[in-house]
C-alpha cells in the first residue's frame, strides 16, 4: 500500500535520529521482508565493515569467503543492506530462488520508517497521527496472521512501503511519539487496517473488494479529496492491447469489439464488465480489468468506459482498492479541524482505539 499509499508494544520512544526508539528497545518486533533476490547482497553496520552474502550450492549461504548455514544474521542498532539503512537486526535467509533479506525491527521504529513512505511528511499533524495508528495496526494484524513465518509483511506495496532510516523525519517522529502504542481493535484484536490514496468520494467495503464483509471496513462517504491528483483520471488503451492484456489472464476473446459496464457495487465502483471480441465474449470482474492493465493505468475500479473506432477510453476517479482510510480524505478532514481520533472513527466505524498490549 502506498500514497498516489499476542504482543507487548514497545516502551517509550527514545530520542535518537528522528526521535524513534533505539533498536534494542524491548517489546514487539516486526519482521519485514526487504527484498528477495537471486544475487549476492552486502550487509554491514552503518559506517562499519561490509559482509557479502551469496547463495551457495545446495541450501546454504556463502558469507564472505566461508560457507554458512541457511540463515545468517547481523545484530546492530543501525545497519545497511545494499544502501538501505535500517534499525534493528538483519537476517539473510536461503530460499529456493536465492536470498530473502529480513529486517527484524522494533514496532515503533518500523512505524516511523513506514509513515514517511506512505504519506507526505508535510501534511497536517493529525493526518500523520492517523497514518501512524493505521500503519502500526496493520503491522500487528499481519504479524498475528503470519505467526511463525519467516516474515510478517513485505517492504513494498504488497505490504507497507518501508524506507528505514531515510524515511524518518521530525514531523513523522512527532506523530509516532504522540500515538505511541495506540492501535485499532475489533473484539480485542488488531483490525485489518488497510488504506488507500483517494476514494473518489466514497470508500469501498471489504466485501466488494475481497469478498468478505468486515464491519469496520464498510463503505463511507468522503469529502474534500479534490486536492488529489487522482480525483479525475483518464486512460486510453487500444482495442488490440486490451485484448492481449485480457489474454494474459486467460480471458481469450481476441481484439476487443465492445466493452461495457454490466453492474456496480453500492459504492459506485464497477463490479462486472462485458467484453466481446472477435473470438468470443466474457463477463469479467472489474478487478481483473485493473489487474490486466496495471494499477497505474486503471487507478481504481470507480470508472466509466467510452469507445472510439480503435481505442477504449476509461475515465475514473480515485486511486487504490478504495477500502479503509482515504489518505487524501483524511488530510481534508484534518484541514477542517478533525483530530486523528475523529479521522480513524470515520474510516473504521466501530473499531476501538486502544493502547498497550494485545491479548
Amino acid at each position: 500500500m502506498r500514497r498516489h499509499a499476542r504482543w507487548k508494544l514497545a516502551p517509550a520512544l527514545g530520542l535518537l535520529v528522528g526521535g524513534v526508539a533505539p533498536a534494542g528497545a524491548g517489546g514487539t518486533e516486526i519482521r519485514v521482508l526487504l527484498r528477495e533476490t537471486p544475487d549476492p547482497v552486502e550487509v554491514g553496520s552503518v559506517g562499519g565493515p561490509v559482509t557479502r552474502v551469496a547463495p551457495a550450492a545446495g541450501a546454504g549461504l556463502r558469507i564472505g569467503d566461508r560457507a554458512g548455514g541457511a540463515v545468517w544474521s547481523l545484530r546492530d542498532a543501525r545497519l545497511h543492506v545494499d544502501g538501505l539503512r535500517v534499525r534493528g537486526d538483519v537476517e539473510v535467509r536461503r530460499t529456493p530462488g536465492g536470498l530473502a533479506i529480513v529486517n527484524v525491527v522494533p514496532l515503533e521504529p518500523y512505524v516511523a520508517g513506514t509513515v514517511g513512505r506512505e504519506i507526505y511528511a508535510h501534511w497536517e499533524p493529525e493526518t500523520l497521527k492517523a497514518q501512524a495508528v493505521v500503519s502500526r495496526t496493520y503491522a500487528l494484524n499481519r504479524s498475528a496472521a503470519r505467526a511463525g513465518q519467516a516474515w510478517d509483511l513485505a517492504a513494498d506495496t504488497t505490504g507497507q512501503v518501508y524506507g528505514g532510516l531515510a524515511a524518518e523525519s521530525a514531523p513523522v517522529a512527532q506523530a509516532v511519539r504522540a500515538t505511541e502504542g495506540e492501535w485499532l481493535a475489533w473484539r480485542g484484536e488488531p483490525i485489518l487496517a488497510v488504506f488507500h490514496s483517494a476514494s473518489g468520494g466514497r470508500t469501498a467495503s471489504a466485501e466488494e473488494v475481497w469478498g468478505q464483509a468486515l464491519p469496520y471496513l464498510a463503505s463511507v462517504e468522503v469529502d474534500g479529496e479534490e486536492g488529489s491528483p487522482d480525483t479525475y483520471w483518464r486512460a486510453t488503451v487500444s482495442r488490440s492491447t486490451l485484448g492481449r492484456a485480457f489474454a494474459s489472464l486467460g480471458v481469450r476473446v481476441g481484439t476487443i469489439r465492445e466493452i461495457r459496464v454490466v453492474d456496480r457495487w453500492p459504492s459506485g465502483r464497477v463490479r462486472t464488465v462485458r467484453v466481446r471480441g472477435r473470438e468470443g465474449k466474457e463477463r469479467v470482474g472489474a478487478r481483473v480489468v485493473r489487474e490486466a492493465l496495471g494499477g497505474d493505468v486503471i487507478r481504481s475500479t470507480l470508472f466509466e468506459i467510452r469507445t472510439t473506432d480503435d481505442s477504449v477510453i476509461i475515465i475514473g476517479s480515485g486511486h487504490g482498492h478504495g477500502v479503509g482510510m482515504s489518505q487524501w480524505g483524511a488530510e481534508a478532514m484534518a484541514q477542517r479541524g478533525a483530530s486523528y481520533r475523529e479521522i480513524l472513527a470515520a474510516f473504521y466505524p466501530g473499531a476501538k482505539l486502544v493502547k498497550g498490549a494485545t491479548r
